[in-house]
This record gives C-alpha cells, sequence and structure tokens, in this order.
C-alpha cells in the first residue's frame, strides 16, 4: 500500500483540494476576478480578466503593508491595531474590485491568521466590515501554490529546483519540477516572527555579530527535521520567491563590481558579504543601501539569516529570484481546475502561448498545423545539411508559427507587423528576452520582405541569433503558404536534396492542394537566395505528382511585396 508521500509525489500538482471552495465546471463567459492575499506582513490585491477559454490578462496589483503579525508570535495574538488596518485595506480593495465589476473576490490568509488564538475574530471583522469572505489555508497549502506560481513562470526543462519563500511570519520550502511538486515543507520562521522575537521595537543600533549568531541558531533548531528531509532531494535550481529573497538578491547585485555579471544569481558568499555589511548599520544607514526597500530595513537582518542558514545547511550555493508566488499560484489554481486542457502535457512555454494566442482570438487549427509542419522542414532541412541548428532553435520556430498570425487582431493589414509587437510585449512565461525577441522575429518574417539589416525588428536582434532567424524564416513561410486555406490538407511536407543544387519540396496530401503547392513556390526566391539552392515544389505519392515549377513563374515578387501567398487567409 502506498504511503501519503507516495500517493503525493504522483499526484497531478492541480489534484489538490480547491482552495476557492468554488465549482469546478469552466465558466462559460469572460470573468473578473480578484485575489486577495492576507499575509503577515502586507495585503496584496491581484485583479485579473479571466477569458472563456482560459487565457488571462491583469487588470491591476495592489499591495499595501499592514504588518498584521507584528508583536503576535509571542502571545498569538493579533493587535486590535493591525487587525484594524488590515481590514481597512482589505475593505479598500473590495471597493476596487467593484469598481472593476468583478465577479467573484477570492481572499486567503496566511501564517499570521492560521496562528492567531483571534483568528476567529479577525475573520468576522473582515466579513462584516470589509465585506470580504476570507478563508485561512496550511502550510503546506500555501507552499503548494507558491510553487504553482513560480513554476508557471519557468521553464525548468528536465531540471529539479528547491523553491524558498520567506514570508513575515513563515518560510516554504518546495522540492518540485516542471510538471509536480515532490517535496513541500512550511516552517514556522519568518521576517517580521523572528524580529518581534529578537529585536525591541524601538532598536536601531547595528546588530551584533553574537545576536546574529543567536538567530541563525534558533532557525536551525527549529529546521532540523525540515533540513533532514530536505537533504534527501537533489535540487539543480535555487529559486527564490519572496520580497525579502527579491531584495537581498538586488542588493547583492548592486554591490557587484563592473566586470561581474548583474544577472548572475546570488551566492552564498555574496548573502554572507552582504549582511555583514547589514549588521554593520544603524537601522537609519541601512535604508539608504543601494537596493534595498526601505519599508523592509527593519526585517532584512531576521530575514537574511533565515536564508543563510537554510543555503548552509542544504549546502546550496547560490539562488535566483523571481517576482512571481502565492498569488500567482491562486490564478493558476483557479485556471487549471476550470481548464484542465490547458495543461495536459504542456510546458510552460506552451501555455504561455496558448493563452496568448487565445486572447488574440487566433486560428488555432491552423497555427498547430503550420507549427507541424515548420518542425517537419526543420527536420528534413538539417538531413539534407541545409543548416546545423538544433532543438532549441526548433522549439522557437514552432512557438514562432503557432502564433505568427495574432497580429491579424488588430488588422489583417500588416498584421506580421503587429505579431511582432504583441509577442514582443506580451511578457511570455517561460521565455528570456533573446528567446521571446527570435519569436516575435520570425513572426514579423512570415509573410512580406525576408529579414534585412533595414529592419529594426532584426536589428534588435543578438547577432548569433540573426542567422537562425533568417534561416527559420523560410521555413514559416513555406509551413504558412502549405496551409493557405486553413484547411490542413497537406499531411506531410519534406525537403530532400537531389545535388549540390537543387532542393526538392516534397508534399503528402490526400486533398487536391494544388493551391498549396502555389503557395510554397511563390517563396522560392527566398529560399533560392538564403539557401543558394533551386528548389521545386513537387506532390508525392499521388499519380497526379509533377514539378510544380511553371504554376509559380513570375510569383518570385511574393518575397518583396503581396501576392497570391497573401491571401486574406494568410
Amino acid at each position: 500500500m502506498s504511503s501519503p508521500e507516495d500517493v503525493e509525489r504522483n499526484v497531478d500538482p492541480f489534484a489538490n483540494p480547491d482552495v476557492t471552495g468554488l465549482p469546478l465546471r469552466p465558466p462559460a463567459v469572460d470573468r473578473t476576478c480578484a485575489f486577495l492575499d492576507i499575509g503577515t506582513n502586507s495585503v496584496r490585491l491581484l485583479l485579473v480578466r479571466i477569458m472563456a477559454n482560459g487565457s488571462h490578462r491583469v487588470l491591476s496589483e495592489q499591495k499595501e503593508v499592514v504588518r498584521l503579525g507584528e508583536n503576535e508570535f509571542a502571545d498569538g495574538l493579533l493587535r486590535p491595531a493591525a487587525m484594524r488596518r488590515a481590514v481597512l485595506v482589505v475593505g479598500t480593495f473590495r471597493q476596487m474590485a467593484e469598481t472593476y465589476q468583478a465577479d467573484e473576490i477570492i481572499a486567503i490568509a496566511t501564517s499570521a491568521t492560521r496562528e492567531a488564538r483571534n483568528q476567529s475574530d479577525f475573520l468576522r471583522m473582515l466579513r462584516q466590515e470589509a465585506g470580504v469572505e476570507v478563508r485561512t489555508i496550511s502550510g503546506r497549502e500555501e507552499a503548494r501554490l507558491i510553487y504553482l506560481g513560480v513554476v508557471y513562470g519557468l521553464d525548468l526543462g528536465e531540471e529539479q529546483a528547491l523553491f524558498i519563500d520567506i514570508g513575515g511570519g513563515s518560510t516554504e520550502l518546495i522540492v518540485g519540477d516542471q510538471h509536480a511538486y515532490h517535496h513541500l515543507e512550511s516552517l514556522k520562521l519568518g521576517a517580521i516572527r523572528l524580529s518581534s522575537l529578537f529585536f525591541m521595537p524601538d532598536e536601531t543600533a547595528a546588530v551584533r555579530d553574537d545576536r546574529y549568531a543567536l538567530i541563525q541558531r534558533y532557525v536551525r533548531n527549529s529546521a532540523v527535521r525540515a533540513f533532514q528531509r530536505l537533504s534527501e532531494h537533489t535540487a539543480t535550481r535555487v529559486i527564490g520567491s519572496s520580497g525579502t529573497i527579491q531584495n537581498l538578491v538586488e542588493m547583492a547585485r548592486r554591490a557587484r563590481e563592473e566586470d561581474e555579471d548583474p544577472l548572475a544569481p546570488m551566492s552564498l558568499d555574496e548573502l554572507r558579504a552582504l549582511r555583514k555589511h547589514l549588521c554593520s548599520l544603524t537601522l537609519e544607514e541601512r535604508r539608504m543601501v543601494p537596493g534595498i526597500n526601505a519599508a523592509r530595513a527593519d526585517l532584512i537582518i531576521a530575514g537574511a539569516a533565515i536564508l543563510e542558514t537554510i543555503m548552509d545547511a542544504l549546502g546550496l550555493e547560490a539562488i535566483e529570484a523571481t517576482d512571481r508566488g502565492l498569488r500567482e499560484g491562486l490564478i493558476a489554481d483557479y485556471v487549471a481546475r476550470r481548464h484542465p486542457e490547458m495543461d495536459v502535457g504542456q510546458t510552460v512555454r506552451e501555455r504561455s502561448v496558448l493563452r496568448l494566442g487565445r486572447r488574440c482570438q487566433f486560428d488555432e487549427a491552423h497555427g498547430r498545423h503550420v507549427a507541424h509542419l515548420s518542425g517537419q522542414l526543420f527536420d528534413s532541412a538539417r538531413e539534407a545539411g541545409l543548416h546545423a541548428f538544433g532543438s532549441w532553435e526548433r522549439e522557437l520556430l514552432q512557438h514562432a508559427a503557432m502564433l505568427h498570425d495574432v497580429g491579424t487582431f488588430l488588422s489583417y493589414d500588416d498584421h506580421h507587423r503587429h505579431s511582432y509587437y504583441l509577442i514582443e510585449h506580451a511578457d511570455l512565461l517561460g521565455f528570456d528576452h533573446t528567446e521571446a525577441t527570435i519569436v516575435a522575429a520570425l513572426a514579423r518574417f512570415h509573410r512580406k520582405g525576408l529579414p534585412r539589416k533595414k529592419h529594426p525588428e532584426y536589428r534588435a536582434l543578438p547577432k548569433p541569433a540573426r542567422g537562425a532567424v533568417r534561416t527559420m524564416a523560410v521555413f514559416i513561410r513555406l509551413a504558412e503558404a502549405l496551409d493557405r486555406s486553413h484547411a490542413g490538407l497537406v499531411d506531410e511536407a519534406k525537403l530532400r536534396a537531389v545535388d549540390g543544387d537543387e532542393v526538392v519540396l516534397e508534399v503528402r496530401s490526400e486533398s487536391d492542394c494544388r493551391l498549396e503547392l502555389w503557395g510554397a513556390e511563390s517563396h522560392r526566391s527566398a529560399f533560392e537566395r538564403t539557401f543558394e539552392r533551386r528548389l521545386v515544389a513537387r506532390r508525392v505519392g499521388h499519380v497526379d505528382a509533377q514539378p510544380t515549377r511553371s504554376a509559380a513563374k513570375g510569383a518570385d515578387a511574393a518575397d518583396g511585396g503581396a501576392t497570391t501567398a497573401d491571401n486574406p487567409a494568410g
């Protein structure tokens, strides 16, 4: 019989109890949702428009520091003043949600509320005075949601990561990969909690080494069992998702020498040097450190102690930061439950691309078919010795093929330029800036002129990426032409080298695809200028198979302006 942990390891991360308590049936229409996170330090609001197809758009983000957990952890009671601050902010956020005509408000409370002995009084105040029904979630559920929020914005590939989130009252640690978490921990260790335990409210002096060592000893003793459990898992990446970690990483970045990589993860040595510097300063001096959030100056020492102890105990050499976390996890959880088809077998990049396409009301079947044909052309061209690019470039090509027509959402005229703009500014999750720019450029050059230095979109590419874009733009042009009717008539398309001078485009179809062949021939000039080989398009596996070069005579101008390849379906 499987143990609970064995079962947990094999379960889809979206199959846990729904913290919203809402029906799981997908909404039939677009909805505006307000997600409220009532934490120990601050209250955060995320207003989101969730489309009926599962895509979503952020309308507004708000945050107010309320210090709900201030002076709570000594006796387990939320202070009246802190509760009033939180109720006031939650009420204001509810009014904002109503202004946006939100269909529902999903509100959760974390460490400070779940541990409070007067929790019921606080929840009643929120219900009666702020008009919001708030659910208190467990530490493990908080860890699960943090994992969802962070992993939705990453492309881990085959790697396994350790996720660390240091909040005001608790610290969550999660081990997981792209598809599922494997271990969850929630520790009663947080920046406000430890600051309340080890510092007086009005204390502003520098922090002595023995005081800092005492905090670390407390953290180590409190987390020793968790460290033992976590040591059984391996992780090739360490990712921090809280404001405390983001702030520490930013300060470390600012402190680097000019010749060091400013985007590199923060090393344990950098963290140690930073906390020594912070401890040597008074509170007012800490507020002036480059990169610090002044509102965290009184909490940052405790936060650094938690992170340094964790990294030291688990042998972690470096940590990177992300701005995604619990709120994004609430959205991911909400969407995944109502649109499970969005996540089955998909990577974060595939989900992100699909959401953008659906937001732009693209022809999804056409996009998928062009992506399929683009992949076939890429693979066969590599076998034919036309290029030496690999799986990374192939993946970007297929994402671009999926999105090549999203610009028609704005206007068919110049839609290739509109596609570039939408992709470039979409903040596609899982893509770094270079990758997103390559995808946008491929969509830009799927029609009209070939990429040249005179084009600003081409000049914006890093030089090593320009050759890949120039080559792959030909594949996406051919693939798009081979589905010019948007009917999926072409089953297979391959490029085969006949000799050193000629390449044959072999097209298999069970239907009459002469229009598609003519469309492909219209890009013959682009192919020949790029690869310096003659191109012949031929339908194979059919009695009428024959070259169609003559049928497309005079179509070379397609690569510089509108021709039969630029039909309204393109």
